[in-house]
């Protein structure tokens, strides 16, 4: 199996060396090419307005100025020699990518984009506390070779990515794994933060309040609280059904001046 490794946090992240060492556990036939430097928060961002470099960091690694999509594009096309992936692994990002999170991650975004040129994809976060980076990683080492091989082994639709959220896990403790269905948080966690320069000028911070709502079961935030595992496939068909209907009997053939 050919494996395709990127992230959003950049060349040098400690979740890419992560993700590389599950990847290695899962094949001896594994490519790199993510970002020069962090892109959190891209989402499928394309760069359209300035030149990509491109620089070689070791044997089947790459480095690009660019975004996610950017690394996913260009390693599928243009870097990896011979046959395409047999699967895009995304991360190890540092934090969660849950809820309405998904819609802005690099992380899931670089999944997305292995999808979108047929190739099976899976993004994997790992929940951490910021002050103690030491064993941050540990759960998705632990258990992400083990659930990667059972959903490579199962399949899934080729318009669906799988997004997986490994939380804090103790050393020793059991592990659960739930599959779960994207949530939606009933508080606003974003905000920006007004600073002052040392020139006296202000400037913005946008961050996250550590704020938890109360999520539905079956979500994969209600999963992410409760110390669970979790699995959620993914796909980027944003239609809303149930208002295309019922736009139907009051726009379908009528005038647009009405």
């Amino acid at each position: 199996m050919r494996i395709l490794v990127t992230n959003d946090d950049g060349i040098h992240a400690e979740g890419l060396g992560a993700l590389e060492r599950i990847a290695a556990s899962l094949s001896d036939d594994v490519w790199v090419c993510a970002p020069e430097y962090e892109q959190s928060g891209a989402s499928r961002a394309l760069t359209l307005s300035e030149p990509i470099r491109v620089r070689k960091v070791g044997h089947r690694r790459f480095a690009a100025t660019g975004t996610p999509t950017d690394c996913v594009m260009l390693a599928i096309n243009e870097l990896i020699d011979g046959d395409r992936p047999d699967l895009v692994l995304s991360g190890v990002n540092r934090g969660p990518n849950i809820a309405e999170d998904v819609t802005m991650s690099g992380t899931v975004a670089g999944a997305i984009e292995g999808m979108a040129l047929g190739v099976p994809a899976i993004a994997l976060s790992q929940a951490g506390r910021p002050d103690d980076m030491e064993g941050f990683f540990a759960p998705a080492e632990t258990f992400a070779p083990g659930i990667i091989r059972r959903l490579t082994a199962q399949g899934w639709p080729g318009d669906v990515v799988m997004n997986v959220n490994f939380p804090v896990i103790e050393p020793g403790a059991a592990a659960e794994v739930e599959v779960t269905r994207q949530g939606f948080r009933d508080v606003q966690v974003r905000h920006a933060e007004r600073r002052t320069d040392l020139r006296g000028r202000d400037y913005y911070w946008i961050g996250f309040r550590q704020f938890r709502s109360e999520p539905a079961a079956g979500t994969d935030l209600r999963a992410f609280y409760e110390g669970r595992i979790s699995v959620t496939p993914l796909h980027i068909d944003l239609t809303h059904a149930a208002t295309v209907e019922a736009l139907k009997k009051v726009l379908d053939g009528a005038a647009p001046s009405l």
